[in-house]
C-alpha cells in the first residue's frame, strides 16, 4: 500500500490517501478528507471539503472515479438539508451518518475511488461493474416506523427483496453491513434480535456463516429513525472466493454472546484480495472486555485483535487502506489521536463519536486492507 498526503491548494481541507495498484489492473484509492479551518459554519466546511474532493479527483487521480462516499456529520438534523442539496447528480453511493468528527470539525468524508469500471443505472442501488463482477452498494436505508427491532426487521426485509431483484441473495452475495443505531445503549438489543431472526430466515446461522458488520452508535436526521443500514454485495462472486476470518486465539464466536456477524471477511480475486475487518474492540477469546476503564490499553488490544484477523488473510497493518476509529467518550480523542498517529501514522483515518455496543468498551475500529495475490482459479478484480 502506498500512502500520501494531499493538501488542497484552493480549499481549507486536506486528506490522507492510500493507493493500491497493479500494473495493467484497476487501481484503488481510499481517501479521508478533513477540513483544516474548523471555525467555519457547516455550509462552508462542506463546500471546502467537497471542493477539495473535486480538486483531488480532477488534478491527482484523473483516471479514477468515486464509487463510495461516507459523510460523518456533527449535527445531522441541522445539516442534512444543506448536504442533500449539494448531492445532486453525485455519481457514487453516498452514506450519511451523524457521528461527530472528534477533531472539532462539523463534517469529514471518506471516499473510495476505482479506475476501469462501468456504472450500471439502477433506481435502487449504485452498481459498479468490471470483469464479470457487479459491486452493489446500498446506503442510508432507514425507516421511522416502530422501535429499533421493528425498523431493523423492515430494513433487512426490504434489502433482501432488493437483492432478489438483482438476482443475488443475502447469504451468498452480501459481504458487508453497517448498522448505525441511535441511542445504542437503549436500541441495540432490538436491532440484534431482529437481525438474528432475519438472518436465520435467510439461512445465516452458526452452521453456515454471517456477514462482516459494524453495529455502532450513529444517528439519522430524523430522531424517529433508530437504525440506519448501509450494505455492500457482489454479484458474480463464488463461495470459494470468500474466506471468513476467526482468529480463534483472540476471539470467541460472536454467536456465543447472541450477536450475528463475522469478525472479518477476505474476498479473493485472481489479482488481489479485499480484507474487510468488522468493528473490533478490546475483547478476549471468552468474549470478555479486556482492560475496562483504560482506553490506551484497550486500543492496544483492539489493534492486536485486528492484526490477528488480518494475519489470517495473509495481510498486515501495512496493507490497510482506511480506518474508522470510534470513541465512546470525546475526552479520549487527544490521547487516542496521539496513539494512532504513532501506530497508524500514514493510514487514512478518522476519529468519530460512536458509542460501542457495550458500555465498558471505550474504543472500536474497523478497517479494510488490500493485498496482491496471484490465483488462476479466480477472475481478476
Amino acid at each position: 500500500m502506498k500512502y500520501t498526503h494531499f493538501i488542497s491548494d484552493l480549499y481549507n481541507a486536506d486528506a490522507l490517501v492510500s493507493r493500491f495498484a497493479i500494473s495493467g489492473k484497476p487501481t484503488e484509492y481510499h481517501v479521508m478528507f478533513q477540513v483544516t479551518r474548523r471555525n467555519m459554519p457547516f455550509s462552508e466546511q462542506l463546500a471546502h471539503i467537497q471542493g477539495a474532493f473535486k480538486e483531488f479527483n480532477t488534478t491527482r487521480i484523473t483516471e479514477a472515479k468515486p464509487v463510495f462516499v461516507r459523510y460523518f456529520l456533527s449535527d445531522a438534523n441541522n445539516q442534512i438539508e444543506i448536504l442533500q442539496k449539494s448531492l445532486n447528480n453525485t455519481p457514487c453511493a453516498v452514506s450519511i451518518v451523524e457521528q461527530p468528527p472528534l477533531n472539532g470539525a462539523k463534517v469529514a468524508m471518506l471516499c473510495v475511488f476505482y479506475t476501469d469500471f462501468d456504472v450500471e443505472s439502477s433506481h435502487d442501488a449504485f452498481i459498479v461493474k468490471h470483469n464479470g463482477y457487479s459491486h452493489i452498494w446500498n446506503t442510508y436505508l432507514h425507516s421511522s416506523l416502530g422501535a429499533s427491532e421493528d425498523q431493523t426487521r423492515k430494513l433487512i426485509g426490504d434489502y433482501v427483496e432488493l437483492l432478489r431483484r438483482h438476482n443475488v441473495t443475502l447469504a451468498d452475495n452480501c459481504m458487508r453491513t453497517w448498522f448505525f443505531v441511535q441511542d445504542i445503549d437503549t436500541n441495540y438489543g432490538g436491532m440484534v434480535k431482529a437481525r438474528r431472526e432475519a438472518f436465520e430466515a435467510e439461512g445465516l446461522n452458526i452452521n453456515t456463516h454471517y456477514i462482516a458488520s459494524t453495529g455502532i452508535g450513529g444517528g439519522h436526521a430524523d430522531a424517529k429513525c433508530s437504525v440506519v443500514l448501509d450494505a455492500y454485495a457482489i454479484k458474480g462472486i463464488k463461495s470459494e472466493q470468500i474466506q471468513y476470518l476467526h482468529a480463534k486465539n483472540n476471539f470467541n464466536r460472536t454467536s456465543d454472546y447472541g450477536v450475528t456477524f463475522e469478525r472479518g471477511t477476505a474476498i479473493h480475486y485472481g489479482d488481489r484480495a479485499h480484507v474487510i475487518i468488522s468493528g473490533t474492540a478490546s475483547i478476549d477469546n471468552k468474549g470478555e472486555v479486556v482492560f475496562p476503564g483504560d482506553v490506551n490499553r484497550q486500543a492496544d488490544r483492539m489493534l492486536e485483535n485486528v492484526s490477528a484477523l488480518l494475519s489470517e488473510a495473509k495481510a498486515t497493518i501495512s496493507d490497510v487502506a482506511s480506518v474508522i476509529i470510534y470513541l465512546r467518550d470525546p475526552a479520549d480523542y487527544a490521547n487516542i489521536k496521539a496513539w494512532a498517529d504513532y501506530r497508524l501514522p500514514d493510514v487514512p483515518k478518522v476519529f468519530v463519536l460512536g458509542k460501542v455496543c457495550r458500555q465498558d468498551w471505550l474504543i472500536e475500529m474497523e478497517c479494510e486492507a488490500i493485498i496482491g495475490e496471484t490465483n488462476s482459479e479466480f477472475s481478476d478484480f
